[in-house]
């Protein structure tokens, strides 16, 4: 199995990367987050790699952290979450987020993810919540400590719930000065205001 690979970067596209290590290239599928935070073309990179083996094709799916491959390598136990389907779960929203949105069992921001409907991100929580609490044991505590990131989560899934999509809604909300919000209904209020400005 291919875990990791280091060499000279000679090709790259939000689908996949091309490595030369020792004259070989090796042809990587990566997330868009991984994409974001590669090196220029001809810059010595290094991927931590998954390898997946099927009967008619061998695939190598690249990471640039080891904890986007843990998160892949989870959510393809998951029946129904193949290796593409997991890609496109961490170009949707990057690993640390993902991870913090399954301990507050958020499934409305597992459903922003294009392709993950109900179903799916309900079952991503259930069998993936206790696996990643043991790892990062802290993550419940703090996700429950922060209150303010709770009232920001219930703002912006109440925005998306009216059909705001999440980029616009985001934005509008940074200019809310969420200091002054005394209930969820101001905040809401605020940054619809924020939201019907031209």
């Amino acid at each position: 199995m291919i875990a990791q690979l280091s060499g000279t970067l000679i090709h790259k596209s939000p689908q996949y990367l091309v490595i030369d290590v020792g004259g070989v290239g090796y042809r990587v599928m990566v997330s868009l987050n991984s994409f974001s935070h590669l090196p220029d073309i001809g810059a010595p990179v290094t991927i931590h790699t998954h390898t997946h083996l099927r009967e008619d094709q061998l695939s190598l799916f690249g990471f640039t952290t080891i904890e986007e491959k843990n998160i892949f390598q989870k959510l393809i136990t998951i029946s129904g979450v193949g290796p593409k389907s997991a890609l496109t779960i961490l170009s949707g929203i990057p690993a640390g987020e993902l991870r913090d949105a399954i301990s507050r069992e958020d499934s409305v921001r597992l459903q922003s993810i294009p392709g993950i409907g109900k179903k799916t991100a309900e079952r991503i929580i259930i069998e993936l919540k206790d696996k990643l609490l043991k790892e990062h044991p802290a993550s419940e505590s703090l996700s429950a400590a922060s209150g303010a990131q709770r009232f920001y989560d219930d703002v912006l899934s109440a925005l998306m719930n009216l059909g705001y999509q999440r980029p616009a809604a985001e934005k509008a909300m940074q200019r809310v000065p969420w200091n002054d919000m005394a209930t969820l209904e101001a905040a809401i209020r605020a940054t619809l205001k924020e939201l019907a400005k031209p």
